[in-house]
């Protein structure tokens, strides 16, 4: 017997006043799952009153978003990302997951707990989750052995003189005012820890699946193929990201699947009480047999002006599936339209 396993990117559920709202036109696909498993990008926190939108913090009702989370079956939360930040909102977040019986993985009152995975127990087999972030604050944010904070990998930065011809649309530097290459990769001492927990954890778990926030607009930046490599080299049989708030390529890698970026599920205001407009997200479901990954596929998810999530019209989504047919098939994916889906196979 098969589990059916949904992911979404990025849940953001600050002012939400009705629990009702946010997922009632996707429910129904959402509950038929064995599973559903997101980013939760914000905390379930009340702040201080006189806290305002110009500091640093996503905050939403424990009661409404519990709610929320409830009515959508989400059974387990990320919480590494940049906007689950603050001591106070953290350990109260994690409080309110608690109470409402939501696994979470992710952050924590100390290192030890913040990397502390998730496992379902589903169809007498074992799901286990881990999360990461590459998109911090600088300012305590991360945990620490003795202190709250989010599970990071930290990456790096530099910007490489193009001596030469590496890429084809780059000219060499025999030319005045070409200007730098920009690279990235993951700090070696994270990617170890990362790497060690994920082998103990699919020593124990049927299915293990890596969730990671990071990205920069619609790249595939070096450090985040890295990570993702490095995940399933471990033993991990899904690798999905999120954080650009945009829809990024599929690949196979070890004929397992990365998800590079599955965008916005229910993502309405921003930073600095900012509106989210018109997003286009992913939401694969994977059908987890007894050995392998027997079929995966994907709806395209959108959002109208009543912060209501719901599941667009491909042919109405020519761009976004051209785009996204175009840089998958790079990297050993092929996309087929079924239905109301999009189907994904490794290409020979």
């Amino acid at each position: 017997m098969s589990i059916e396993l949904v992911l979404t990117g990025d849940v953001n559920l600050m002012n939400l006043t009705d629990p009702n709202i946010p997922f009632r036109l996707v429910s129904e696909t959402l509950n038929k799952a064995d599973l559903v498993f997101s980013n939760l990008e914000c905390c379930l926190f009340t702040p201080p009153k006189n806290h305002s939108v110009d500091n640093e913090g996503f905050y939403a009702d424990p009661v409404v978003a519990g709610g929320a989370l409830a009515l959508a079956n989400i059974k387990g939360v990320g919480l590494a990302n940049n906007v689950n930040y603050g001591e106070k909102a953290i350990m109260g977040s994690i409080a309110a997951l608690d109470e409402l019986g939501l696994g979470h993985t992710g952050a924590g009152e100390n290192l030890a707990q913040a990397t502390k995975p998730w496992i379902a127990n589903i169809n007498g087999k074992k799901i286990g989750f881990v999360s990461r972030t590459s998109v911090y604050w600088n300012t305590h944010h991360e945990a620490r052995e003795s202190s709250t904070g989010v599970a990071v990998i930290r990456g790096h930065t530099a910007y490489q003189v193009p001596a030469h011809k590496v890429q084809a649309d780059i000219p060499p530097m025999n030319r005045p005012g070409i200007p730098p290459v920009i690279v990235t990769w993951a700090d070696a001492k994270y990617i170890e820890a990362f790497k060690a927990q994920i082998k103990a954890l699919k020593s124990e778990c049927d299915w293990v699946v890596a969730s990671c926030h990071w990205g920069l607009w619609t790249d595939v930046l070096e450090y985040m193929t890295e990570i993702a490599h490095a995940a399933i080299d471990a033993g991990a049989d899904i690798v999905f990201g999120h954080g650009p708030h945009e829809s990024l390529p599929i690949e196979f890698y070890e004929s397992k699947p990365i998800f590079y970026g599955l965008g916005s599920f229910s993502f309405h205001t921003g930073h600095n009480g900012r509106k989210h407009g018109d997003w286009v997200g992913i939401m694969p479901t994977f059908s987890l047999g007894e050995e392998k990954i027997e079929k995966i596929e994907f709806k395209l998810v959108r959002h109208n002006d009543h912060n209501e999530t719901y599941f667009p019209d491909l042919s109405h989504e020519h761009e976004t599936l051209a785009r996204l047919t175009m840089q998958s098939s790079r990297l050993g994916v092929v996309l087929n339209i079924k239905g109301t889906c999009v189907e994904i196979n490794q290409s020979n």
